[in-house]
């Protein structure tokens, strides 16, 4: 061994010939550390608190299985989209001549004021307007504890949901829940974190009736209270109903193509 120079035992060392190694521009004298390896591959992990952003490389979570009736629920929401986006476009004609079949496609806040000034009966009122945002709630909650994570990515591709709205609702879960589900009871990004964090159901369908039915008290008010202001506007949208439909679809093949685009 007192014979073989340095270079040639870190040439043994590293496995080069000593030609190879003599064309390379290693220093006999480096000294080699732990810090040189190339670092591990870890596996990303879920955030530690729910207000915590999501890792870009969200998409390598090991996701757990999907229950059956996932895609059942991810069906049922496509119809509720289709079914909004047919009362958008054609209110100014359905809101004078079918307001109750209005309200089964879409029971918005203006399509609830609206189709009260337009005098659908109030149990009818009632009875549509808390089965349609009910079901829509229950759907987006079922995605969300179906998905979790992937749920919400969609909702911030198509629908242009942000980490920080994300994280205000996450903190806003943490501090009140009990004031959050019924205040955003037509939320559909509300429903699906409620899936994510697994509220229990009893609790939701509670916290979830309180909000439906405080929401179809205050547009019943505000309905009445500026009735006179609502039932001229409809006068204006029966006159010119067809132009106001063809905006209308424009609007919604405009909104659609900049969702899809995203």
């Amino acid at each position: 061994m007192h014979g073989i120079a340095h270079h040639q035992v870190e040439e043994l060392l590293i496995g080069k010939t000593p030609d190879s190694a003599r064309r390379t521009t290693v220093s006999p004298l480096r000294s080699w550390s732990v810090s040189d390896l190339p670092p591990p591959t870890v596996s990303p992990e879920p955030p530690e608190r729910w207000d915590d952003p999501l890792p870009v490389d969200v998409e390598s979570f090991e996701k757990p299985p999907v229950p059956w009736w996932g895609p059942i629920a991810l069906v049922g929401f496509v119809g509720l989209v289709i079914c909004t986006n047919i009362a958008a476009a054609v209110w100014a004609r359905w809101v004078n001549t079918d307001p109750e079949f209005l309200l089964m496609l879409s029971s918005r806040n203006r399509y609830l004021a609206l189709t009260l000034a337009a005098g659908v009966s109030v149990p009818a009122y009632a009875a549509i307007a808390f089965v349609r945002i009910g079901a829509a709630f229950v759907v987006c909650h079922l995605i969300g504890r179906a998905y979790s994570y992937t749920a919400i990515l969609w909702f911030k591709k198509y629908l242009g949901f942000t980490d920080e709205a994300e994280q205000a609702f996450h903190r806003g879960f943490d501090k009140a829940e009990w004031a959050l589900i019924p205040f955003f009871a037509g939320s559909n990004i509300v429903a699906a974190l409620t899936g994510v964090r697994k509220t229990p159901p009893g609790k939701l369908a509670l916290l979830l009736s309180i909000g439906i039915a405080a929401r179809l008290v205050l547009m019943w008010w505000l309905a009445r209270t500026f009735e006179d202001q609502l039932v001229s506007f409809l006068e204006w949208v029966a006159r010119y109903q067809w132009w106001v439909v063809g905006a209308s679809v424009a609007v919604v093949i405009l909104v659609n193509a900049k969702n899809f685009r995203r």
